[in-house]
């Protein structure tokens, strides 16, 4: 027998069907607007393309000769693959060791990676812009390493809920039969903290992929990442390429979108698991 719906569920169902219509409006007005004339969008940003407004892919066409998107995505994809893969593997190992070994260096460590959290970025913006061209970090070798600076705070934080709810028994049975520490992390403790290695993974994609303060601070228009590309669709006076700006918006989220619905179902299981013991 189907079991009855309370009210508080049917309420529920839908103040949870009115936030998502709230947050996927704004993308389905992006990509509504993609396909139609530059000078219509600012006319009628709400109405559907119709026979006079549609343009099929030209504005695609144009954004991605305009911005040479091809090219700002290749440093986008660098920068976020080599950003995210040091930024997991440095602070798995880093909470790893906070979590097993105890000392005050490890409980000042932890705390210190807290901190970090908490600083507001717009506070060492300018100092870190004048540090990274002081030590030639201003290319996008060098924003890697600024990268996993900034997101060592929460990344280690997540890692270190996860590794405590791990029993130590695991790895004390690993170490009975030859494993040294090395051996040890890599072939038991890695993959038991793939959960959130994958949320970790998730959380700094969407935010260095997206990013646009940071490389245009650090490396300006030398080496364009899609953010980048996409602002200088803007002309003289105020001019926008309205048409071209949006085709290249629904192109950036793409990627992004597809990486997440593939992996989401490890958010849940990564954060909840860090959780018990965090």
């Amino acid at each position: 027998m189907k079991a009855k719906s309370k009210p508080s569920d049917v309420i529920i169902f839908i103040v949870l069907a009115v936030l998502a219509i709230a947050f996927l409006a704004p993308i389905f007005i992006v990509l509504m607007n993609s396909f139609k004339g530059k000078f219509f969008i600012s006319d009628a940003p709400f109405v559907l393309p119709n026979k006079q407004t549609f343009v099929q892919f030209e504005n695609y066409i144009s954004g991605i000769n305009k911005t040479n998107f091809l090219h700002a995505g290749g440093w986008s994809l660098f920068i976020t693959v080599f950003s995210v893969g040091f930024i997991v593997l440095l602070t798995a190992m880093i909470a790893w060791y906070i979590t097993r070994v105890k000392s005050k260096f490890t409980s000042m460590l932890y705390y210190l990676f807290v901190f970090s959290m908490i600083v507001p970025f717009q506070m060492v913006m300018f100092t870190m812009t004048k540090v990274a061209n002081v030590l030639s970090l201003d290319n996008p070798i060098g924003i890697i390493v600024i990268y996993v600076g900034f997101g060592a705070g929460l990344s280690v934080f997540m890692f270190c809920g996860f590794v405590k709810s791990v029993p130590i028994e695991i790895e004390e049975a690993a170490m009975m039969d030859g494993c040294n520490p090395i051996r040890t992390y890599f072939s038991v403790v890695l993959p038991i903290l793939k959960p959130i290695s994958v949320t970790v993974a998730i959380l700094n994609v969407m935010w260095i992929w997206n990013d646009y303060l940071l490389p245009y601070l650090v490396i300006g228009s030398d080496y364009k990442t899609i953010p980048i590309a996409i602002q200088y669709l803007k002309g003289g006076y105020g001019s926008i390429d309205m048409g071209a700006m949006m085709a290249m918006l629904v192109l950036a989220i793409i990627p992004i979108v597809v990486f997440y619905l593939v992996c989401q179902k490890h958010i849940i299981e990564g954060v909840t698991s860090g959780a018990v013991k965090g």
